[in-house]
């Protein structure tokens, strides 16, 4: 299989107003008040972009490199 030639989608879990959101393309999208909802929220979104055949990443705000 050949690599991808394009820029992944990136999905971003960000705290704003005392909630957490899951923004791509400066679009802030399901709402909640729990961190982990947000990040399996970002999860299920990049793997439905993942299984379309384009690369896809989460970010999660606050978290830096691999643990």
């Amino acid at each position: 299989m050949k690599p991808s030639q394009t820029a992944p989608q990136i999905f971003n879990v960000m705290q704003d107003d005392g909630a957490w959101w899951v923004g791509r393309d400066g679009v802030l999208s399901d709402r909640t008040l729990y961190k982990a909802e947000a990040v399996a929220s970002a999860t299920k979104l990049a793997r439905a972009v993942s299984l379309q055949g384009q690369p896809s990443q989460v970010r999660i705000e606050g978290e830096t490199g691999y643990f």
